[in-house]
């Protein structure tokens, strides 16, 4: 898994996270400003912290059996088809 793969990993996360916790903050009453600046800042911290512990997990050898969103999971799902 290369560099690539991890950012866009990582931009995925920061772009859920960001529309949750944005939509989060507008239900809850807030300003669009605030709910932009808390998603923002929140979506950074959930997006930095998810990548690091799978990237940590991944030179470990764990892989993730539910998500298979790995290289390596992938190849493992077709061997197991076959």
């Amino acid at each position: 898994m290369g560099t690539t793969f991890w950012i866009k990993r990582f931009f995925t996360v920061l772009t859920g996270a960001f529309v949750v916790i944005g939509v989060v903050q507008m239900l809850k009453g807030h300003d669009l400003r605030y709910s932009v600046t808390e998603a923002a800042i929140w979506g950074v911290i959930t997006a930095t912290v998810f990548t690091v512990v799978r990237l940590y997990q991944s030179h470990r050898g764990r892989h993730c059996a539910i998500c298979k969103d790995t290289p390596e999971m992938h190849q493992v799902d077709r061997d197991g088809d076959a």
